[in-house]
């Protein structure tokens, strides 16, 4: 049954190669722009990805994470922040009929390194990619000694982990982090649906992965490309919330390139708010979603 509140999550760049869409935010100050006008048309949740302000190239740099959360804070302590922790695991074999060496592009690093700028800035939410695949020409690695330390100083930082699932193995290795206590039961999800080589974008797929998770879990199925608004609906007619955004789709309708995300969030909270339900307001989101006050709300209400 669909939710009276669906959380609108908006993922505002991504760490895929840069598209040909202008509107597509590369820089922090443009990050934050585009997420703060996100946040007023309706998202409660904004992802974060940073990239090379330069080249466009997806990034790693703490300092562009500070900039643009910080950017983002001074103007809307309230909207929920959600920061990608998927970089540092994609292997470009040098050979690729012997994949035994690394070749160019390759990005493997320790965890401690892909949480660093959340241990830094402690948003309310991370996201912990359970995903092994082939992504973009490589193939994307996590092991489940890396997601168990990552999780492990993700938790002591305060911050709740989002899980991505890319494919049906991804539920099952979720469910065995959770028995084995790594990760809190249980959980908050979302699956990635129609990128290549991972779990396909229909509605049959949506509900055998919503049926894999634990009782009680909170879940957002959201497609890539063309798939995303069919996505965001049968999401919410299952039970979940809603996600879009340019990290996963540049256009608004078929051949027209999307002017912001916040006109994307625009169409999804109408089409969202026209089968009935309504839109969760970031509080709401909290209390949905289980989350705890970071320190830059808690101070915002003192």
């Amino acid at each position: 049954m669909m939710q009276e509140k669906i959380v609108i999550t908006c993922a505002l760049t991504g760490a895929g190669p840069l598209s040909n869409n202008p509107a597509q935010p590369v820089t922090p100050q443009q990050i934050a722009d585009s997420g703060l006008e996100a946040a007023e048309a309706g998202a409660a949740v904004l992802h974060v990805h940073v990239r090379n302000p330069v080249t466009g190239e997806f990034s790693g740099e703490l300092a562009l994470y500070e900039e643009a959360v910080g950017l983002i804070r001074e103007q809307n302590k309230e909207v929920i922040l959600n920061l990608t922790t998927g970089l540092g695991s994609g292997f470009y074999p040098a050979d690729p009929l012997l994949p035994i060496e690394a070749g160019p592009g390759t990005h493997i690093w320790t965890p401690e390194k892909r949480v660093e700028h959340v241990l830094k800035l402690k948003p309310e939410i991370c996201t912990l990619d359970l995903v092994t695949a082939q992504v973009f020409g490589g193939v994307v690695i996590s092991t489940e000694q890396v997601l168990t330390r990552m999780v492990e100083l993700i938790r002591a930082a305060g911050v709740k982990p989002e899980i991505e699932l890319f494919d049906a193995g991804d539920a099952v290795l979720a469910k065995h982090l959770i028995n084995k206590g790594v990760i809190e039961g249980p959980g908050i999800y979302s699956f990635v649906m129609g990128l290549n080589f991972t779990m396909p974008a229909d509605t049959e797929t949506m509900l055998y992965i919503r049926n894999l998770l634990p009782g009680g879990a909170q879940f957002q199925g959201f497609g890539i490309g063309r798939n995303q608004y069919p996505m965001a609906v049968q999401s919410c007619l299952l039970g979940g919330h809603v996600r879009v955004g340019m990290e996963d789709n540049v256009y608004i309708s078929k051949g027209v390139l999307s002017e912001s995300n916040a006109q994307q969030v625009k169409k999804v909270r109408r089409l969202v708010e026209d089968l009935g339900p309504s839109i969760a307001t970031p509080a709401q989101a909290r209390k949905i979603l289980g989350l705890l006050e970071t320190d830059a709300l808690r101070t915002s209400s003192v």
